[in-house]
């Protein structure tokens, strides 16, 4: 079986965002939310040096840049909420299956922002995402 780059890339993340859910209860009973996203941050930064192809942080346009920035925004908001969510006792058999589901958010935009196109099967996906959040939440 060859394994193309974007596929080995989404088994990676699968396997670390499956270890960050445990990492990240683990680390909220014994400090704040807060905190945890700051050593999260330096976590990220750290790894930096290995991933950033070395281009002029600059050289890019201001539009992008600002898209990127929002994008890390959300990315820091996000993880903040993760983490509050299980410091104020949510089980993280519950938390990261439900945020997990992140992707119906661009599923439903998407259409509409980037004029792509959903399938009837597709669609369907989203409705049992829909239904996973539900069940997970009751």
């Amino acid at each position: 079986m060859h394994l193309t780059a974007w596929l080995m890339f989404t088994i990676l993340a699968l396997i670390c965002f499956g270890v960050v859910g445990l990492l990240q209860k683990l680390s909220t009973d014994l400090v704040s939310a807060e905190l945890a996203l700051v050593w999260l941050i330096v976590g990220f930064l750290l790894l930096q040096p290995f991933l950033y192809p070395g281009r002029a942080l600059l050289h890019y346009s201001s539009r992008n840049i600002a898209m990127v920035f929002a994008a890390g925004v959300c990315n820091a908001l996000g993880s903040w909420a993760i983490l509050a969510a299980m410091k104020c006792g949510g089980k993280a058999s519950v938390v990261v299956p439900l945020t997990a589901v992140y992707p119906i958010v661009v599923c439903l935009l998407a259409p509409l922002l980037l004029h792509e196109h959903i399938s009837a099967l597709q669609g369907i996906g989203i409705v049992c995402g829909l239904s996973a959040i539900f069940l997970l939440a009751s």
